[in-house]
């Protein structure tokens, strides 16, 4: 039998499970209370920078549907990194964008991975300046083919998995010779990771990281970007092999199977909308787990900013939270340039 007082204690404890007794409140009272309760507030070495590096010199365009995201070229990209870098963020990842419309391309993107292509010339002059970047590159061709689509087409007009594998493993090797730490293929295409790993350790380049695009979703918020780089499909979409929002079991197998042909790291896309599989990604792997979070998300919170609806920076913290929150390890983010007016607000 107890005693009476620890009867009475237990008897009062179990009724203390709810308002009056139990009063959250108190856990958020002040902004001390509230930091010291919140999870860890991710650092800049977490954000890679995705831009877009364009040809010749003394270039920076605006891109009308990003607001303060530009096309640069090299040596643009050099001076605006300056800021980025101060802040502490390490990474960026390369998207080319070709001369111009239609010139330089093909149907098989074969510009792609020539030795002297705009991603490939940028990377030393990138690494000559900032030696400690980590430097990853977009290994895709929709940009560099004639008809928009992420490989060479077969008769029927589909796009030919296993050409295109052989071509985005080439494209890989090339940016691994002009010394970039990092591949991150993003055709979706069947096997893409291992022939990209294959080929890579076959030209001796086992150190470089394979990122790979494994759960990449065909979404409306990639129309930014395509206005960028130019890289909209002449015809069709890209939903015969970018990954349906409405099957997620076959969007989760994608990660699983490129884990097994050899990627370094797993990357969800979008990351907003897909917030459930960044967590269900993360639960099923000891891989580091990417989100990108597109260039829709992030016009999306310009616009809405401008229209008075809510504060950028707050609002840009909130939604970083959230994909940290699902189980990102690392976000790619068009943010990261604003990393101190995001994290550091007062």
């Amino acid at each position: 039998m107890q005693p009476p007082r620890l009867a009475a204690e237990n008897e009062r404890m179990q009724k203390m499970n709810g308002y009056p007794e139990v009063r959250l409140r108190r856990m958020r009272r002040t902004a001390a209370i509230r930091d010291m309760f919140a999870m860890p507030t991710p650092g800049p070495e977490k954000f890679i920078w995705p831009v877009f590096v364009a040809p010749g010199s003394g270039r920076r365009e605006a891109i009308a549907s990003m607001p303060d995201q530009f096309r640069y070229s090299a040596d643009e990209l050099v001076k605006a990194l300056a800021p980025v870098v101060a802040q502490g963020v390490k990474s960026v990842l390369l998207f080319g964008v070709p001369d111009a419309q239609g010139e330089g391309k093909d149907e098989c993107g074969t510009s792609a991975a020539d030795p002297h292509g705009v991603v490939q010339r940028a990377i030393p002059v990138l690494r000559a300046a900032y030696p400690d970047l980590v430097i990853f590159t977009d290994v895709c061709l929709c940009a560099y083919t004639s008809h928009g689509h992420c490989g060479p087409r077969d008769p029927d007009g589909d796009v030919d998995n296993d050409a295109a594998c052989e071509m985005l493993a080439r494209v890989a090797v090339s940016h691994a010779r002009a010394g970039a730490d990092g591949v991150a293929p993003s055709a979706m295409m069947d096997g893409q990771v291992a022939a990209i790993r294959h080929a890579l350790d076959e030209e001796g380049f086992t150190k470089t990281l394979l990122v790979s695009y494994s759960t990449k979703f065909a979404s409306q918020m990639y129309g930014p970007f395509r206005d960028a780089e130019g890289s909209a499909p002449g015809h069709g979409d890209r939903q015969g092999y970018q990954a349906s929002a409405r099957d997620p079991r076959t969007a989760l197998r994608e990660s699983v199977l490129d884990e097994a042909e050899g990627a370094d790291a797993l990357m969800v896309k979008p990351a907003l909308f897909y917030l459930d599989m960044i967590r269900e990604v993360s639960q099923r792997t000891l891989l580091p787990v990417m989100a990108y979070n597109v260039s829709g998300e992030y016009s999306m919170i310009h616009a809405a900013a401008a229209a008075g609806y809510c504060d950028l920076y707050a609002t840009a913290r909130e939604s970083l939270d959230a994909i940290f929150r699902a189980g990102a390890t690392q976000v790619i983010s068009y943010w990261a340039p604003f990393y101190s007016r995001i994290y550091h607000m007062g």
